[in-house]
């Protein structure tokens, strides 16, 4: 499973970004990012499946996952746009974000931004450890992929 990986915190528009490139197709991503089954396999940076995985896939829609060691906090979202297999848009604690994948050849290139409203809120997602959580769910993720091309 090939996969490559960049990270950037951009100060200037409280964005932070994360981009892997897997040998994985648009569809599959997708759906890994939007199949409760698939989902609370990679999502919990632990490695561990979620507790809690409720997905409501429809614009509007909500989102709600709770890792297994940290029932008493839910990450809960609402889906804003759904564009399958190229894009997916969500609320989540407080912020924007978007998952947008593109098929270069035999691989896909997974990009994951998150927008802050101030540059405070992108210092407390910061704080909160959402530049470590998501690359290691975004590890997990791929983890995942290579299992599955294996069977």
């Amino acid at each position: 499973m090939l996969t490559k990986s960049r990270f950037v915190v951009d100060q200037t528009t409280h964005r932070v970004s994360f981009e892997r490139r897997m040998t994985a197709s648009p569809d599959w991503l997708f759906s890994a990012w939007v199949t409760p089954e698939m989902l609370r396999l990679c999502w919990d940076p632990s490695g561990e499946p979620l507790a809690i995985c409720e997905v409501d896939l429809r614009v509007g829609g909500a989102l709600r996952l709770v890792n297994a060691g940290n029932a008493d906090h839910a990450s809960a979202g609402v889906y804003r746009v759904i564009e399958r297999p190229n894009r997916i848009q969500f609320d989540a604690m407080g912020a924007a974000g978007t998952v947008t994948f593109r098929a270069e050849g035999d691989e896909t290139v997974m990009l994951v931004e998150i927008l802050c409203p101030s540059a405070e809120h992108l210092a407390m997602m910061m704080k909160m450890g959402v530049a470590e959580g998501t690359a290691q769910t975004m590890d997990n993720l791929v983890a995942y992929a290579a299992a599955q091309v294996a069977r």
